[in-house]
């Protein structure tokens, strides 16, 4: 074992953790947590990056503006090191790559940790959700699961600006300790229970924003977009009680307001794919010029698959669902959802 890893593993009591990701949102999340005194491991596949980070303490290419703290920070190319000792795992990859990243995981490598997802999508193919789908295949017990929603983006959490974040979790416990180790100076944390309501509410605001970017690309103003969003809301919330029956408040800001900065925000990559479909780009077009992965595509076929079992009334979704899988003409579909608007 190396000096540093002996230094990892040292005995003074400070919070172990493991972050798997390398994006933007990845690096906001290893500088949110570095503001406590914290040991972190964070597992990146390329080791030109690795090196790259060690050297001039930046990540290449996200957020690269962003100081990182490494006294506090081991970059390591390796599950089987990134899980080491650690306590809690953060895992912040899109949802499109999470197998993949993941590959040679066992159950065993993850036994007794608490496991926090900030991804807010679905593995293309399935039908499941993130948590649901670790609890399945790694055997992770419901009380070691939790979740970060926002409103939050990784861009204003390298600006320091301050975001609002709700850690979802079956658990209270989970979550106050989790919320605990992410709260800082510009990140304000709170807990809910309801972490299958958050997950979904996660995963769909990516819908409604790329539905109001196809609006914004088609010219609709400010007015149609309003309505747009507020009937997304009340989407959101038939789907939910569909899904999983609760009382909730879909006003509150792990809700509401994650899908206001993802509708809204010029940082929302969904809103940007959107934009330019609504533009005339074809899809491919579309993500090869972004160069960034947009979850929202992905969960548009995800979440219109689960609908038809639960048939809830959800025309945002379905527009979306023809305009991207069907293609279908933006200017159409957007012309016959504006009659099921109110």
């Amino acid at each position: 074992m190396s000096d540093s890893d002996n230094k990892l593993n040292d005995k003074e009591h400070k919070p172990r953790i493991a972050v798997i990701g390398s994006g933007s949102w990845a690096t906001a999340i290893i500088k949110i947590l570095t503001e406590k005194s914290v040991r972190i491991r964070w597992y990146l596949r390329k080791e030109t990056d690795i090196e790259f980070i060690k050297k001039f303490g930046h990540n290449p290419r996200y957020l690269s503006d962003i100081a990182l703290n490494l006294r506090r920070i081991k970059p390591v190319n390796t599950l089987a090191r990134a899980l080491k000792e650690v306590d809690t795992v953060f895992l912040v990859t899109p949802a499109a790559f999470l197998k993949e990243s993941l590959e040679g995981l066992t159950p065993a490598m993850l036994e007794g940790k608490t496991i926090v997802t900030a991804i807010k999508g679905i593995i293309p193919g399935e039908t499941e959700l993130i948590t649901d789908w670790l609890e399945k295949h790694y055997n992770i017990p419901k009380d070691k699961l939790a979740i970060v929603a926002g409103p939050c983006h990784a861009e204003e959490v390298a600006l320091e600006r301050l975001s609002y974040l709700t850690i979802g979790a079956y658990h209270t416990q989970t979550a106050t300790e989790v919320a605990d180790l992410m709260a800082c100076r510009y990140i304000k944390t709170s807990v809910n229970a309801d972490l299958v309501g958050i997950e979904l509410s996660a995963i769909m605001k990516n819908i409604v924003a790329i539905c109001c970017g196809i609006c914004h690309g088609l010219n609709h103003g400010d007015n149609f977009q309003s309505v747009l969003v507020a009937n997304a809301l009340q989407e959101i919330e038939r789907f939910l009680d569909k899904a999983m029956p609760l009382k909730r408040n879909v006003q509150h800001s792990a809700y509401l307001g994650d899908l206001l900065v993802t509708a809204y925000s010029q940082f929302s990559r969904n809103r940007t794919f959107g934009n330019m479909i609504g533009r005339g780009y074809s899809v491919t077009a579309a993500q090869m010029e972004m160069n960034m992965v947009a979850e929202g595509y992905y969960a548009v076929k995800s979440v219109y698959e689960m609908n038809l079992k639960l048939q809830v009334d959800m025309p945002i979704l379905e527009a979306t669902y023809r305009i991207l899988y069907q293609k279908a003409s933006p200017t159409a579909e957007i012309e016959i959802l504006k009659d099921r608007l109110s």
